[in-house]
């Protein structure tokens, strides 16, 4: 007798469902579906080209929409004698406005703390600082202000102490 190769595939293995009947469930109205908002243009419009009627009255030329601009582009970017824009500097009616806006300038005074602390600063902070500093200097000599650490100097009473020989009072 043949024998019989094992198979994978396994019977069922225990008693199978009564098939359900669906019409015999009484049937719920179903509730109305939501609408979906379309997005974007229908499938194909971009090949399929609009041919609308016109009115007798208007003979204009029908233009396909998938035709673009005629103007030829330019492949190689000219050189422009053109400067890019700068920025344009603040005009101040006057020197006392320009020194106050100069004085009240954030980035002035952090640069000039970070100076007088000792710190070394990057080389465009470095020039940035330089220029403003020349026009402070520009901006008091036009206006008759002098430096306040010179009048202190000089004004020191403590300073005249060290002048003072004794020998001088002696007969």
């Amino acid at each position: 007798m043949a024998r019989a190769k094992k198979s994978r595939k396994g019977g069922p293995i225990g008693v199978a469902k009564a098939p359900k009947d669906w019409q015999s469930k009484p049937q719920r109205p179903s509730k109305p579906t939501r609408v979906k908002k379309h997005k974007g243009k229908a499938p194909g419009s971009r090949h399929n080209v609009d041919t609308k009627p016109q009115a007798a009255g208007n003979q204009k030329t029908v233009t396909d929409k998938r035709i673009g601009s005629k103007k030829p582009v330019p492949l190689v970017v000219k050189a422009t004698s053109e400067p890019i824009q700068k920025i344009e500097k603040r005009k101040y009616a006057t020197p006392a406005q320009e020194l106050a806006a100069l004085e009240a300038n954030e980035r002035f005074n952090y640069l000039l703390d970070q100076l007088e602390d000792g710190a070394i600063l990057k080389d465009d902070d470095r020039k940035w600082i330089d220029a403003q500093l020349e026009r402070h200097q520009v901006l008091c000599d036009l206006l008759g202000i002098k430096e306040s650490d010179d009048e202190d100097q000089d004004n020191d009473p403590f300073a005249q102490l060290d002048a003072i020989r004794i020998d001088d009072f002696k007969d």
